[in-house]
C-alpha cells in the first residue's frame, strides 16, 4: 500500500559532490548519506547554510560509504539536533572513524590558516563548520550491519546494503516503505577492480537512484599488469627528468592501490627504488584499516605491500616541510582534487619546477583545484600565492574507483525490471544527459529524471515519479564554475595581458576601463536574477530552499567560506 513516500534531494544533484537523499514515509524521516559538498567556493557555501530539513526529525541515516562528499556532514548533523543511529557497513564504520576526525581537523585549520592570512586582516572570523570532537560524536554513532541482510533504520522503513565494488566497505543501499522499494547506488566500482569485487543489487525495485559520475565516458578497462605498465612508464619518465612525481590522491582506496602497484614495480625492478613518501596522516590510518581487513581483500596474493620497504608514512608537519628539499622521490599526499591538505604545499613547490611531474589518477570535479591544472591553466593561485605551471602535468585513468558509462549502463539494466522510475544524480550536465540517452535506447519506456538541488518527488509504487516540490532557485548557479573561478583565471593573466599593451597610456587607458565596468554595475544595483532568487528565498523562509521554514534555529550558522 503506497503511504506517501517522498525523496528530496539536498545535494549530489547535477553536481558529483554532497550526498544526501531524505526519504519521507508515514510522517517519519531517514537519510540516504550526508556528504560535504567540494568544488568551487560557491558550492562549497552550502556546507555552512541550515540543512534542508530539521536535523532532529531524522530518525536514522543509512550511509553507502565513508567518502566525505557522502559522509562529511554528518558531524554537523549531530550537532544540530539528530541523535539517531548511522547504519553502515563494518568496514565503513572502522574508516569513519578516521576519515570524519581528519575533516575536523581540517576545517579547525582552515579557518586558523584564513584568519592569519595578512589580506583578510580585520575581517570577519571564520569558524570551522565543526571540529575533530564533533566529528567523533558522530562517529559513535555508527551501526554495522551486515551485506544483503534486512534491518529496520526506523519505524515503517527497512532496508538492506548490497556491495557497489568502489572502495572498502563501500555498499548500495535498498529501502522499502510505504509498499514502495527504492534502491539508491551510491558510489559503483568497475569491474575487475583492485581489492573489490563486482557490484551486485536486487531486481525489480519500484525506483532506482544511481551515480552517473562517468556517465559520458568508456575508460579502458585493463587488466592489473597493463594497469601496472602505464605506471611504470608514469613513474620512469618522471623520475628521468630529476625532479619529484608528486600524486594528489585520495587517502581512501586509491592510495592503498597505488601502493599495490608501487611494491609490486619496485621489487620486480620495473621502476628506481627511491623513496616513496605518504603524506597523508590519514591515508596512514586508513591503510591500517586495510591491513585490519586484509583477508576480505582481493588481489593481495599474501603480500604486505602496506609495509613496503621504499613506504614512509610521514605523520609529523615539519617532516612533510622536509619533503620539499628533496628531488627524485615519489610522494602522494591528500586531498586527490587538490582542494585541502599537505598535497597544496607540495604543490607550491612542484609546481614551478620544469623537472617535476604532476599525476592524476582520480576525478577532478568542476572548480576544483585539481580540474583547473588539468584544464592547462598557466598560473594557478594557492593560499594566496600565484604559482607558475610549469611542471608536467599527467593523468591516468585506469585507477577510478567509479564504473565507466558502459558499466553503469549495464548495472541499471540488471536491476530491471524497474517499475517506477530512475533518477540519475551524483553528475555533471554532460555526464548525466550522456547516460540518460543510453538508458533511453534500452528502455525507452523508463521515466529518467536528472534532480536538481532541493527537488522533492512522490513515489508510488510501480508508478512514475511526481515532483511535489521545486529546486532551490539558485539551484542552477551553484554547480559548475562559478564567479569565483574565473575571477582567479582572469586575474592571475591580467599582468600578462596588459604588459601586451603596447604603450603605458594605453595600459593605464585599460585599467581605468575596467575599473569603470566594474563601478557601473556596483551602482546599478543587482541583478534580475538577483531579484528572482531573493524572491524565491522569502516565499521559502529566508534560505532559498523550500525546506527551510523546517530548520532548527537552536544552534548559530557557521559563517560562509570565502
Amino acid at each position: 500500500m503506497d503511504e506517501h513516500v517522498t525523496l528530496t534531494f539536498h545535494g549530489a544533484a547535477r553536481t558529483v559532490t554532497g550526498s544526501c537523499m531524505e526519504i519521507t514515509s508515514a510522517g517519519r524521516r531517514i537519510l540516504v548519506d550526508c556528504g560535504l559538498f567540494q568544488g568551487s567556493r560557491t558550492l562549497e557555501s552550502l556546507n555552512h547554510e541550515a540543512f534542508g530539513f530539521d536535523p532532529s526529525t531524522i530518525e536514522a541515516v543509512v550511509l553507502t560509504h565513508a567518502h566525505i562528499d557522502h559522509c562529511g556532514l554528518l558531524p554537523k548533523l549531530v550537532a544540530q539536533g539528530f541523535d539517531g543511529p548511522i547504519f553502515c557497513t563494518a568496514q565503513t564504520a572502522d574508516l569513519l572513524e578516521y576519515m570524519l576526525a581528519d575533516a575536523g581537523r581540517i576545517q579547525e585549520f582552515e579557518a586558523t590558516r584564513r584568519n592569519g592570512r595578512r589580506d583578510r586582516a580585520g575581517d570577519e572570523r571564520f569558524t570551522p563548520l565543526y571540529t575533530e570532537q564533533d566529528a567523533l560524536v558522530a562517529w559513535r554513532r555508527t551501526r554495522p550491519v551486515p551485506l544483503e541482510v534486512w534491518f529496520e533504520p526506523a519505524p515503517a522503513f527497512r532496508a538492506r546494503l548490497w556491495n557497489a565494488g568502489h572502495i572498502l566497505g563501500a555498499a548500495s543501499a535498498e529501502v522499502d516503505t510505504g509498499g514502495v522499494r527504492l534502491l539508491c547506488s551510491g558510489d559503483l566500482g568497475p569491474q575487475h577492480k583492485a581489492f573489490q569485487t563486482t557490484p551486485a543489487g536486487p531486481t525489480g525495485v519500484d525506483h532506482v537512484v544511481c551515480e552517473s559520475t562517468y556517465g559520458s565516458r568508456t575508460r579502458e578497462r585493463p587488466s592489473l599488469e597493463q594497469r601496472r605498465d602505464q605506471l611504470a612508464a608514469e613513474v620512469n619518465d618522471a623520475l628521468a627528468r630529476g625532479g619529484n612525481l608528486v600524486i594528489p590522491a585520495f587517502a581512501l582506496e586509491r592510495t592503498q592501490e597505488l601502493l599495490l602497484d608501487i611494491a609490486h614495480l619496485t621489487d620486480a625492478h620495473r621502476i628506481p627504488d627511491v623513496p616513496v613518501f605518504v603524506d597523508s596522516p590519514l591515508a596512514t590510518r586508513a591503510t591500517s584499516v586495510f591491513a585490519r581487513h586484509a583477508s576480505e581483500l582481493e588481489d593481495l596474493g599474501g603480500t604486505d605491500v602496506f609495509h613496503h620497504r621504499a613506504i614512509h608514512y610521514v605523520e609529523d608537519a615539519d617532516a612533510s616541510m622536509r619533503i620539499n628539499d628533496m628531488s627524485g622521490v615519489i610522494v602522494i599526499a591528500a586531498s586527490g582534487m587538490c582542494e585541502a591538505g599537505r598535497i597544496r604545499h607540495h604543490l607550491e613547490h612542484n609546481l614551478h619546477r620544469r623537472d617535476s611531474t604532476i599525476l592524476f589518477v582520480g576525478f577532478q570535479a568542476q572548480g576544483s583545484l585539481g580540474r583547473v591544472l588539468l584544464d592547462g591553466a598557466p598560473r594557478v593561485r594557492i593560499s594566496g600565492s600565484d604559482i607558475n605551471v610549469r611542471a608536467r602535468i599527467r593523468r591516468i585513468d585506469t585507477y577510478s574507483a567509479h564504473a565507466d558509462r558502459d558499466e553503469l549502463r549495464n548495472w541499471i539494466a540488471q536491476r530491471a525490471p524497474i517499475t517506477g522510475g530512475l533518477f540519475l544524480t551524483h553528475g555533471e550536465p554532460g555526464a548525466l544527459a550522456a547516460l540518460t540517452a543510453l538508458v533511453g535506447e534500452d528502455a525507452p519506456q523508463l521515466p529518467v529524471i536528472t534532480p536538481a538541488i532541493g527537488e522533492s518527488y512522490l513515489l508510488p509504487a510501480a508508478a512514475p515519479a511526481t515532483l511535489v516540490a521545486a529546486a532551490r532557485p539558485d539551484a542552477a548557479r551553484l554547480v559548475g564554475r562559478d564567479w569565483q573561478n574565473d575571477y582567479a583565471e582572469f586575474t592571475l593573466g591580467l599582468k600578462q595581458r596588459l604588459s601586451r599593451i603596447p604603450n603605458t597610456a594605453d595600459r593605464q587607458k585599460a585599467v581605468a576601463e575596467m575599473r569603470r565596468v566594474l563601478d557601473a554595475y556596483i551602482d546599478s544595483g543587482h541583478s534580475d536574477a538577483d531579484d528572482a532568487e531573493r524572491d524565491g528565498a522569502r516565499r521559502h523562509g529566508g534560505t532559498g530552499h523550500p525546506d527551510s521554514r523546517r530548520v532548527s534555529s537552536s544552534r548559530p550558522r557557521s559563517r560562509r567560506r570565502s
